[in-house]
């Protein structure tokens, strides 16, 4: 959806949350949910939570007994968010970018539930003349999941201001297209395409950076926060949460156990990631990429979040800065260690 229409629907389902006008459905307790999921090693818990079924087995200990939990796919967070402030969906699991963007614009009418992964993204370039992001110029192209409002998309304009200077923070924006992973990869390998730069996304960076002649680093998540950040959460509208308050415990007790079963018994975890995103590299290869540093920040507590917060209002993108992380996170996540 262009970005046009995007900020035209989250203004006009933001009206909505506040004056109660979505469907009344979603102030009761449901007994049947939609939940997004995405491709990729980043969202492998939710692969686990979705195969072993651990939002049911948590919800029935809680007392909500044949629940039942539909799992639909999205490329991009632009799609997931889309769905959820239309209804199509009841929980995303997304980049904090766009949980920032829908939190402001809704005043509090959507907010996280609990944290899934934190992994290092990295700015992959097949260009020789790049060396580093001052480098890029005009005609150049870098692919992101969802222009501006991704995770990529803001640590790229957050990169930009430490390289150029607080007001040059948009200078790289003007080269970014909007892509899938996947679809960035296979690009990324066709020579002749016009897309030579890609801030990716595991696996999705190891195959590139493998694979592909000439592809390099030139950008690490890391060297923009000094840390790990939050790229994954479960988000839901809180009309959702009020209604349903024992899907959403459910939900982030399933993922702690999920993200529990990834780091220790991860072989285990791999095989029900290929089942679910039909990954052609072998269960041998992805575990070793598991293994690599940092491979394993499976995290529930929201990092970094409110340096991209602190970012997204200084250029005007979120209008309200969050005094804290727990403003835009649900009450059942305040107990976490999150930044």
């Amino acid at each position: 959806m262009p970005e046009m229409s995007r900020r035209t629907l989250i203004a006009g389902v933001g009206t909505a949350l506040l004056t109660g006008g979505l469907s009344p459905a979603l102030a009761q307790q449901k007994t049947t949910i939609s939940v997004s999921r995405a491709y990729g090693i980043i969202y492998m818990v939710t692969h686990v939570i979705e195969h072993q079924k651990l939002i049911e087995k948590h919800a029935a200990a809680l007392g909500l007994p044949g629940l039942t939990v539909n799992w639909v796919t999205f490329s991009g967070g632009g799609g997931a968010t889309d769905a959820l402030l239309s209804g199509s969906v009841d929980i995303v699991n997304s980049g904090i970018g766009n949980l920032l963007l829908l939190w402001d614009r809704t005043k509090g009418g959507v907010k996280g539930i609990v944290g899934t992964a934190a992994h290092p993204l990295l700015l992959i370039t097949r260009d020789p003349r790049i060396q580093s992001i001052k480098d890029f110029q005009q005609g150049d192209k870098i692919a992101v999941v969802t222009v501006r409002s991704s995770t990529h998309a803001v640590l790229l304009q957050m990169a930009a201001a430490q390289a150029f200077g607080p007001d040059q923070w948009n200078r790289l924006d003007q080269y970014t297209v909007q892509l899938g992973h996947a679809d960035a990869a296979i690009a990324l390998a066709n020579p002749s395409h016009e897309v030579k730069s890609h801030f990716s996304a595991p696996p999705y960076q190891q195959y590139e950076l493998k694979t592909i002649r000439d592809a390099r680093v030139i950008l690490s998540s890391r060297d923009v926060v000094d840390g790990p950040v939050a790229q994954a959460q479960f988000f839901t509208t809180t009309k959702f949460a009020d209604g349903n308050p024992k899907v959403v415990e459910a939900l982030k007790n399933a993922t702690i156990e999920a993200i529990e079963f990834v780091k220790t018994r991860t072989p285990e975890a791999v095989e029900i990631y290929k089942t679910i995103n039909r990954d052609p590299m072998s269960v041998e290869e992805i575990v070793a990429i598991m293994r690599q540093p940092d491979m394993l920040d499976f995290m529930a507590a929201p990092q970094a979040t409110m340096k991209i917060a602190a970012h997204l209002n200084k250029v005007g993108t979120i209008k309200t800065m969050p005094k804290a992380w727990t403003d835009y996170y649900l009450p059942v996540a305040h107990d976490l260690p999150g930044t």
